[in-house]
């Protein structure tokens, strides 16, 4: 990760930087960290300083990923030029960057908020891993529209390559969690949902992909007739499914044992010469659902913090809210840490409020209904409603 360490410096140094939007201080610390915000053309990026005794550390901050490595060392660099800092060290040389691999097949969540394509046919695969089951199915059916989603940026990435080199064009990969953005797709839009064995999680099972919210998700989201397939190695998953599968209403279930599939992983494979079980789960949705017009909103409905932070942790069924470091600036701008959402994949913004606004940075939420939830309980804390 970019960083520089400079020999401490007057901090106050940073409002004289056009760019810099916000510098404060956390007031829980003993002022040894402060959050810096910088804008750049609209472009935002969160730096943390930490106060050493012979150091200041200066670097992206843990709520921020930014994708740009090479913007945020230019920013580093223009901040050590700018304030004329004594560098100590730094890793934020800047060196000619190979173009990113298949850019274009690589989605964000954005993505699909709207989603639209010109495709007959589209399907998902949760949990592509390696990569090969998705790539055959492009290759066999190129009418259809495969979105592949991974939390794992290796398989990632190397999909992203077998793309690039075959010169793939109906594949779309994203890095999330598949359970979020079946709630942000449309009505009847997939053909195919493919989980193909999935993690067992059997001492963990609040973790599975497969659940009922899950199903009802898959069958909003299936066109009539279209199929979720299951493929687990686990009996234990078979049985726990099985039985949400059997009492999903709206839908048929067809259930194979040992089928066997032109394409086999490596994995598949082994359990095979293990004379393990492997088991098939095909739900077909019978339904036609109604479109999913819901608005989401994270706009804030009153300004300032009326309400205490609470310091532990608000934890709801299917969601939670935590609030970290508290910054402020000298004229009363607070920024707030807050991770929320998901317990499997939860988001972490700045809460960022001033005299006029209230705002999330770098950027508003993913427009899930589990963020939406865990925003309202945001507002009514800040808003002192919650009890």
């Amino acid at each position: 990760m970019p960083h520089i360490k400079v020999k401490p410096f007057d901090t106050s140094k940073f409002k004289e930087l056009d760019f810099v939007e916000f510098s404060g201080v956390d007031i829980g610390d003993e002022k040894m960290s402060e959050l810096i915000v910088v804008n750049r053309d609209n472009n935002i990026l969160l730096l943390n300083l930490i106060k050493r005794d012979n150091e200041y550390l200066i670097k992206q901050s843990r709520v921020q990923k930014h994708e740009d490595i090479l913007f945020v060392k230019e920013v580093l660099n223009s901040i050590a030029k700018s304030l004329d800092l004594d560098i100590i060290h730094s890793n934020t040389n800047i060196k000619p960057f190979k173009p990113k691999i298949a850019h274009k097949f690589l989605k964000k969540i954005e993505d699909f908020y709207e989603f639209q394509t010109d495709f007959k046919k589209v399907a998902l695969e949760i949990g592509f891993g390696s990569g090969k089951h998705l790539l055959y199915q492009a290759v066999k059916n190129p009418d259809t529209l495969y979105i592949g989603i991974e939390i794992h940026t290796p398989s990632i990435n190397q999909v992203l390559k077998q793309i690039t080199l075959n010169g793939y064009e109906n594949i779309y990969v994203i890095n999330y969690d598949g359970r979020l953005l079946l709630q942000m797709l449309q009505s009847n839009l997939l053909d195919k949902i493919y989980v193909h064995f999935p993690v067992p999680w059997d001492k963990k099972p609040h973790r599975r992909v497969i659940s009922k919210k899950f199903l009802d998700e898959a069958i909003r989201v299936l066109k009539v007739g279209g199929e979720l397939e299951l493929r687990t190695d686990s009996d234990n998953y078979y049985e726990y499914s099985k039985e949400l599968f059997e009492n999903c209403k709206d839908a048929k279930v067809e259930i194979v044992k040992n089928q066997d599939l032109d394409v086999v992983s490596k994995y598949e494979a082994r359990w095979k010469k293990m004379h393990k079980s492997i088991y098939t789960l095909t739900l077909t949705s019978l339904k036609k659902s109604e479109k999913n017009d819901y608005k989401i909103d994270f706009g804030f409905n009153n300004l300032g913090i009326k309400g205490k932070i609470p310091t532990k942790s608000l934890i709801k069924d299917d969601y939670f809210v935590h609030f970290g470091n508290i910054y402020k600036e000298e004229d009363d701008k607070i920024a707030i840490e807050c991770s929320f959402g998901s317990f499997s994949m939860n988001e972490k913004r700045i809460i960022y409020i001033d005299g006029k606004k209230r705002e999330y940075l770098p950027m508003q939420p993913a427009k899930s209904i589990i963020n939406y939830k865990a925003h309202q309980l945001i507002e009514e804390v800040l808003n002192g409603e919650c009890n």
